[in-house]
């Protein structure tokens, strides 16, 4: 009986976290009052989660591409089978996978911190509070900038990742002599799909929007004092992270 109503709690908790989580984003989704300040706050976010995200978002990628080239090589070599197949699985793992579903968990880890840390410090420190009692949609002032700018930024993080991927497997290629870069070369080419890019992009907005939106949701309603914005903090990146998993498994099968 205990353990039923334990499991009772947990889903009211959870359809109660979902249900204030839909509040908030009918808040957010609402026209901006001024125009003039929302093109600024979103050209702000832009920069703040998306270009500074550039920097490790390229050296990741290049390095994960290069070690990817390595272990195909290592790994399957073989007489029966060709030898530009390390190039070919380099390229499809970069775009199908890397690319746009574990770059994102490693963004949710840097964005996803950065925004529930920042909207949370407004909360406790009654920043968001000013903002209502001013009759502004603090909601939307706020939160649709950094979803927005997320959501414009992401695909070009996605093909910076995977051309900084593949210039990590030439860099193997050329540097570490792991294999001829012709061999490479005609495994990047051999029956490239253009979708699968689509596919990746396609991807990566979902995961932007479930960044932006759960740490969001996390730093806005923090309840307490300046310990409970760093459980914010960890529990957007948790959640997030999960819900990108869960859904990276239903969008392959759909799009795919």
């Amino acid at each position: 009986m205990r353990i039923f109503a334990g499991e009772k709690m947990l889903i009211h908790k959870w359809l109660t976290t979902f249900g204030r989580y839909l509040m908030l984003m009918g808040r957010t989704f609402s026209v901006p009052e001024r125009m003039r300040m929302f093109w600024k706050q979103y050209v702000k976010e832009m920069a703040q989660l998306g270009v500074n995200s550039i920097g490790i978002v390229l050296l990741i990628s290049f390095f994960i591409g290069a070690v990817i080239c390595i272990q195909m090589k290592m790994n399957i070599e073989s007489p029966w089978m060709p030898r530009w197949v390390a190039g070919y699985t380099t390229r499809e793992i970069m775009l199908l996978e890397f690319s746009s579903s574990i770059m994102c968990l490693i963004l949710a880890g840097k964005v996803g911190s950065n925004i529930a840390s920042e909207l949370g410090t407004m909360r406790v420190t009654q920043q968001i509070d000013a903002l209502e009692i001013m009759g502004v949609n603090s909601a939307s002032y706020l939160i649709l900038p950094k979803i927005l700018g997320m959501l414009t930024i992401m695909p070009f993080l996605v093909i910076f990742s995977s051309a900084m991927g593949i210039l990590g497997a030439y860099g193997t290629a050329y540097i570490g002599h792991i294999m001829p870069p012709d061999d490479l070369t005609t495994g990047l080419q051999h029956d490239f799909v253009p979708w699968f890019m689509y596919m990746s992009i396609i991807k990566s907005q979902f995961f932007a929007f479930i960044i932006s939106s759960v740490a969001s949701y996390f730093g806005y309603t923090v309840e307490g004092g300046s310990v409970n914005v760093g459980k914010a903090s960890t529990d957007a990146v948790v959640s997030s992270s999960a819900l990108i998993l869960f859904s990276d498994v239903f969008l392959t099968q759909l799009l795919s």
